[in-house]
């Protein structure tokens, strides 16, 4: 039997249907399965920021929207992964939170969410839910820098 190793509360990019969801499909990253729908249980500010229009979630508890997303179980190797795609610890944080479940339960996810950030991103939009749209095109190109060793991130991953 598969050991998983955490619950993941994923609310941008690597939801179903969005551009970063092969990351929890590719096996060569480890192993991730959906278990259910979800919302937090505090609300928070989502906003989508830079010149690749990123969703982040702020570290600003109280202010905002309950986020909705998605719960996965990860192996330790999918854990490792989605901390190497987050910039974890360099640029996102991670915390764990309780998530209401689409079947009313309470559930204890680890979620990542930026803890240094621009006062002027709390006046952008704060969404309840992230979907990347042709207004606003969630753009990879940032992830060729994350890719080059000799490099230092300059943008982060994308919950």
């Amino acid at each position: 039997m598969l050991r998983m190793a955490a619950r993941v509360f994923v609310y941008g990019t690597l939801k179903r249907g969005e551009p970063n969801h092969h990351w929890l499909t590719n096996k060569e990253n480890g192993q991730a399965r959906f278990l259910c729908r979800g919302t937090t249980a505090i609300k928070f500010p989502l906003v989508v920021g830079t010149r690749y229009n990123i969703p982040f979630l702020l570290a600003r508890p109280g202010k905002g929207n309950h986020i909705e997303g998605e719960v996965y179980e990860v192996d330790q190797a999918m854990f490792g992964k989605l901390d190497q795609l987050e910039d974890y610890p360099e640029y996102y944080d991670r915390e764990e939170q309780t998530i209401l479940t689409e079947q009313n339960e309470t559930i204890r996810c680890w979620l990542y969410l930026i803890r240094n950030f621009p006062e002027k991103m709390l006046a952008k939009k704060l969404l309840t839910s992230y979907h990347n749209t042709p207004e606003q095109p969630y753009n990879e190109k940032f992830l060729l820098i994350l890719q080059l060793p000799e490099q230092q991130p300059s943008g982060p991953g994308h919950g």
